[in-house]
């Protein structure tokens, strides 16, 4: 199998639109493959086998045919194991391309929820120091964390999420999951973030936030029970200490509208707002 593997030469006279378009493609792939592992383990374990392979090659040009025996029966068996040990970042990669061709993508249409009450919610237990976890689902379903937890389907309110958080409730350990303006679940388990670029500063409930925004779209945020600091986790990177203010501005702009300009020429990205 890795006996085709090699360096693909295009001589300059040969040049064409077909080799141009070819070489760009394969450009893309590589920048978006590198985006996806920047930051996680996959990006170590990605550079240890581009060098394993030019090792190969360079123990056939060398003609040591016992190494390049030995690379050429185990590699395959090495693929394997790659995508076993890559399977959270293929994961994450599949599920960002299904939502990128979703028809609702596609046109740029959205959802505008108002999350005022989320926003108070959380300085309340920022000032009396209350830990909290709250996820928003967005494109991307979140129904194995919802069935893990207890079910509630209630619209969104202030006294509820202080009701769910108290101290001493059932509901208080674990996360809520909203859909839109309702309360789907709380006390919800979400994965851990294994992320090893994560400060050891962060407890688990910071942990179960980056974690759930690596495996989904879903925002999460977070109030620390040691500090009281307000953090909200998207797309596998976490924003510590927050305002009430600055919370509201970054909740409007991850889940109040689309940045991305609409597929389809001509056509522009509405926001669908909920009526009041």
């Amino acid at each position: 199998m890795l006996g085709t593997i090699a360096i693909y030469p295009i001589p300059f006279e040969r040049m064409d639109l077909r080799a141009a378009v070819d070489i760009l493609l394969i450009a893309i792939l590589l920048y978006y493959l590198l985006k996806l592992l920047k930051g996680t383990r996959g990006l170590q374990m990605l550079i240890a086998v581009l060098l394993l392979l030019l090792f190969y090659e360079g123990a056939r040009w060398a003609q040591l045919e016992m190494v390049a025996w030995l690379l050429t029966t185990l590699l395959p068996y090495f693929a394997i194991a790659l995508i076993v040990l890559f399977q959270p970042e293929i994961r994450r990669a599949l599920s960002r391309l299904g939502r990128n061709l979703s028809v609702g993508h596609l046109v740029g249409l959205s959802v505008a929820p108002q999350y005022d009450d989320l926003v108070l919610a959380a300085d309340h237990f920022s000032q009396n120091r209350l830990g909290a976890l709250i996820v928003i689902e967005r494109d991307v379903g979140l129904r194995t964390y919802i069935e893990s937890g207890i079910s509630l389907d209630a619209l969104l309110s202030y006294d509820l999420l202080i009701s769910i958080f108290r101290p001493g409730t059932p509901l208080h350990d674990g996360a809520v999951i909203l859909q839109g303006d309702r309360i789907c679940a709380a006390a919800c388990f979400l994965p851990l973030s294994l992320n090893p670029m994560i400060s050891n500063k962060l407890g688990t409930r910071h942990r179960a936030a980056i974690g759930v925004t690596e495996e989904s779209d879903a925002v999460a945020l977070v109030v620390s029970e040691e500090t009281g600091a307000i953090s909200l986790a998207n797309a596998g990177a976490i924003e510590l200490n927050l305002t009430a203010d600055r919370l509201q501005e970054r909740l409007t702009e991850l889940t109040g509208r689309r940045r991305q300009a609409s597929f389809l020429p001509g056509v522009p990205a509405p926001v669908v707002r909920k009526e009041q």
